[in-house]
């Protein structure tokens, strides 16, 4: 289904690293919901590129391995250029359904530059124990840092409004990696910006590569993100109240 929404206003933004198992299917599906596709190669050294030859896409490409965050940068920036009220963020392993981005965007529009988040942590059942665990205690830290409480930290599947990523820079979010996704989340809290989440499944390929997502080292740096931007907020215990006080704000 179509989204209701002006095609021109959205962009669909998707880093991809090694992704050649599953970036051409879900593409396609992709495509047949927002026609504005973006896809970042981050130097892929398999065949992800050439899976895309023939579709329709805005194709960037990192000379070298640069990590997730130089990737969404670069997509941002083309997004902002090309006037995109909406970047949508899809991960290129094939975990986010397309087929939800009517979702996410429907709740973009009920709250006007809000973050919003495909949260997956309420489905427990199939999500890998290890990152489950490992995903709420990130979520812990990156709540109290932000004051809010925050579904799921962890989901690359969000809605970003133009308004928040027009005022970010690269000093606000300095992090790479991963604990760009973490730290983004804290800057627009600092900002009086806040997310709101919607309910996804959680969906692993088996087709799909070995996550780049490492747990322990990952939720490490996240921690020490966090850590020191509680630091100089002399801990923050407004914050931690906040993010404890009510549960976080889920569309079902």
């Amino acid at each position: 289904m179509k989204t209701p929404h002006p095609d021109h206003h959205i962009v669909v933004l998707i880093p991809a690293y090694n992704e050649a198992a599953t970036i051409r299917k879900l593409v396609e599906r992709t495509l047949s919901i927002v026609p504005n596709v973006v896809v970042v190669d981050d130097g892929s050294s398999d065949a992800t590129v050439s899976q895309l030859k023939d579709q329709p896409v805005t194709l960037l490409r990192n000379e070298r391995n640069l990590g997730k965050a130089a990737s969404l940068w670069n997509g941002f920036d083309y997004a902002l250029k090309q006037g995109a009220q909406w970047v949508v963020t899809m991960d290129g392993d094939g975990q986010h359904s397309p087929e939800d981005i009517e979702r996410l965007l429907n709740a973009a529009e009920k709250f006007p530059d809000t973050i919003v988040i495909g949260a997956r942590l309420h489905d427990k059942q199939n999500f890998p124990p290890r990152r489950y665990y490992a995903n709420q205690f990130a979520r812990f830290w990156i709540s109290w840092a932000a004051g809010y409480p925050i579904a799921d930290t962890q989901s690359g599947f969000r809605v970003y409004p133009a308004s928040l990523l027009k005022q970010l820079t690269r000093r606000d979010v300095s992090w790479n990696g991963f604990v760009f996704e973490s730290e983004v989340l804290i800057a627009a809290g600092n900002l009086g910006v806040q997310s709101v989440a919607v309910a996804i499944p959680g969906i692993y390929p088996q087709q799909a590569r070995a996550s780049h997502f490492r747990p322990v080292l990952d939720i490490t740096r996240i921690v020490l993100m966090v850590a020191g931007r509680l630091l100089k907020r002399g801990l923050y215990p407004i914050g931690l109240w906040r993010s404890l006080k009510t549960p976080p704000k889920v569309l079902r």
